[in-house]
């Protein structure tokens, strides 16, 4: 009857020994709020688009993804992945800041601003644009299916 009382212990002290390295673990590598996720997500789109890097965004536009540009035109999934492919731009330094993001369940609405800076007819020149991003989350993970962007012209 004692050995199993002192198996029983062994197995106590085994399986509070995995706990303790289970949490190790999970303390190790800290769990990231949706918020953080969708600011970052927002920064490697920005690094994909000065890269070219389609097979990127493709990966987080949803197949019903529509934009509404700047200048008030509107542009679906192609038309987003082609000027991806196509930029061109000389820019001398990007930012995007000004982060506001809300979620609702598996819906999120990001606002941030960018800002580039680089030469327009050989002057340098910043040209400041605000994002409005709606994105879903679809299998855990984040997908924009609405654009939309404003060129800021008041100083």
């Amino acid at each position: 009857m004692r050995s199993v009382g002192v198996g029983n212990w062994k197995l106590g002290v085994y399986v509070a020994a995995l706990l303790c390295a289970a949490a190790t673990v999970s303390a190790q590598r800290p769990v990231r709020s949706a918020q953080q996720i969708l600011e970052q997500l927002e920064r490697d789109w920005v690094e994909a688009l000065q890269r070219n890097d389609v097979d990127f965004v493709n990966n987080v536009l949803a197949p019903e993804f529509v934009s509404t540009y700047g200048d008030g035109s509107r542009g679906d999934r192609v038309r987003e992945l082609q000027l991806v492919k196509e930029f061109n731009q000389q820019v001398d330094k990007w930012t995007v800041d000004e982060f506001t993001v809300r979620v609702f369940n598996e819906t999120a609405v990001v606002w941030f601003t960018q800002r580039m800076t680089g030469p327009v007819q050989g002057k340098p020149t910043e040209i400041v644009t605000r994002y409005m991003d709606v994105f879903v989350n679809r299998d855990g993970k984040w997908l924009c299916i609405g654009s939309q962007s404003t060129k800021v012209t008041a100083k």
